[in-house]
């Protein structure tokens, strides 16, 4: 059997992080997903990094001051993934106070330390400023504030390739279907695994330490252990957060954060070249009977958004509008909060240490704290590891990210004057989503014919080639919607194009 130090259930954002970290100190390491990594939560976020304003009211202080240090991080060690963003939050009669939203954004900026964002600022919106220009008249002003978007489905799978190249496995499509420790081998786990092929045999290996990062079904996989049955754990609430794309509803790169009537907030945030993003709901919902059972945006959800939108722009926002819905299942530690809104988005760390190696488990988290929860994680798990190396991810950058020691704009600049003869749809496309690991891609790329079949939406057979061999992309979908969002570019002809080749090319690599 195969004998591993760490095995860690789960591949969203908090599993990949703690392969990534466990197996950069030396640790070899075992991940496995039931899906496809960024599949569930981790890939249907609102694609922020972002310290939380709205968590002030909670006075979750520690959360926020944590979530913007690792904002800052984020930016350094993942240039290619992040942008910082501009944020319009305009002022609402009726809504909080110009003072109380005064005060809690010159919070957040002291709070975010020697932060490389700007600080937030007052702003005129009755002055024809392009920040008023969406916006219904009335507005008189607002303020200006940063944070960061990020493409979430890629920091998993780039989280993921750090993780594999320091020595990791990664078995996506593959499920966990329990684990007992073996009183024999001092307590080691022996772990059940089957593979989604129906060819494959359920395989047995051993770990030293399991984490269990499984996200909404933490609890779930809990269950599958015959040791913890019996014993009381921490409860999961499950809210849905749906999100909604419509065509750009302004111009500018800035985002709007937007005061809802029921005291949630709603952003509009500028989402690749032609659309808006418009996001989220707290809905408290039940885990599906089957993982691929993939929560869905309900009617009274979209309405609420579009609701949300019109309320403060010239040109309301229309169900007939939307190109694109996705929800997202939030796995909330249960705080004993009614409010779905009000449930803590920081996370608790279960650890199971009875009679032998241990079990750790993650309850909530968010995408911004990943990296920090998995070195809290290893910190845990320490003394079963006496020779484990030191910290480090937060002085790393994720592939891709490095330049060499170089300005990472003039890494940028030189990408698209070397591979300036290419269409530039496909390098602004692989530039994104890969970074420096771009030249690598194209390095025996002389001319447009060298990318293979065109898709449209800068997506080319070479890419999609690169996802299937190296990224554990096992479907046309992980590539469409995950891997890249040219899906939400392409026409349905081009759609229909590639989910035809993806059946005729995909398996064979």
């Amino acid at each position: 059997m195969q004998a591993y130090d760490l095995l860690v259930v789960g591949g969203g954002i908090n599993g990949a992080a703690v392969a990534r970290d466990a197996a950069g100190r030396g640790l070899s390491v075992c991940l496995v997903e039931a899906g496809d990594p960024a599949g569930a939560t981790s890939g249907a976020s609102s694609k922020l990094i972002h310290g939380g304003l709205r968590y002030l009211e909670q006075y979750a202080f520690g959360l926020v001051r944590e979530s913007l240090r690792e904002r800052t991080i984020m930016l350094r060690i993942a240039p290619h993934l992040t942008r910082p963003c501009r944020f319009v939050l305009p002022l609402h009669k009726g809504m909080r106070p110009a003072w109380m939203v005064q005060l809690g954004l010159w919070l957040y900026d002291k709070l975010g330390g020697q932060d490389v964002l700007p600080d937030a600022t007052r702003i005129r919106l009755d002055d024809g400023s392009d920040w008023a220009a969406p916006l219904r008249p009335g507005f008189k002003e607002g303020f200006l504030y940063f944070d960061v978007q990020v493409d979430d489905a890629r920091l998993v799978i780039l989280t993921l390739r750090d993780a594999e190249a320091h020595g990791a496995d990664i078995l996506t499509r593959t499920r966990f279907l329990g684990a007992h420790r073996d009183t024999a081998q001092d307590g080691i786990w022996q772990c059940r695994l089957q593979p989604e092929d129906a060819t494959q045999a359920t395989q047995t290996v051993l770990a030293r330490a399991v984490v269990n990062a499984a996200g909404p079904w933490v609890s779930r996989v809990l269950d599958t252990f015959s040791e913890m049955r019996e014993q009381p754990q921490p409860g999961v609430q499950l809210v849905r957060g749906s999100h909604v794309v419509v065509p750009r509803c302004y111009a500018g790169e800035h985002a709007y954060t937007l005061q809802n009537e029921d005291g949630r907030v709603v952003f509009l945030l500028p989402f690749h070249e032609h659309w808006t993003l418009i996001g989220t709901t707290d809905v408290r919902t039940e885990l599906p009977d089957r993982a691929e059972d993939a929560p869905q945006a309900s009617i009274e959800e979209i309405n609420y958004l579009c609701h949300a939108a019109s309320r403060y722009l010239n040109h309301p926002v229309t169900e007939d509008q939307i190109a694109w819905t996705y929800a997202g299942l939030r796995p909330l530690y249960d705080d004993g909060k009614a409010n779905p809104s009000a449930v803590t988005r920081d996370y608790r760390l279960v650890l199971d240490k009875t009679d032998g190696a241990p079990l750790l488990s993650v309850f909530g988290g968010k995408l911004t704290t990943h990296r920090h929860l998995a070195e809290v994680v290893m910190d845990r798990l320490a003394p079963w590891f006496p020779h484990l190396g030191e910290t480090w991810t937060a002085d790393t950058p994720l592939p891709g990210g490095d330049s060499d020691g170089h300005d990472f704009s003039a890494a940028t600049a030189e990408f698209f004057q070397t591979h300036g003869n290419l269409p530039e749809a496909v390098t602004q496309g692989l530039w994104q989503r890969h970074g420096t690991l771009a030249f690598e891609l194209l390095e025996n790329v002389r001319a447009a014919a060298d990318l293979g079949q065109d898709f449209g939406a800068g997506l080319t057979e070479l890419e999609a080639l690169h996802f299937i061999r190296h990224e554990w992309a096992h479907s046309a979908d992980d590539i469409l919607w995950r891997r890249s969002k040219a899906g939400l570019m392409m026409s349905t002809e081009q759609r229909a194009r590639f989910i035809e080749w993806f059946q005729q090319h995909g398996r064979k690599q």
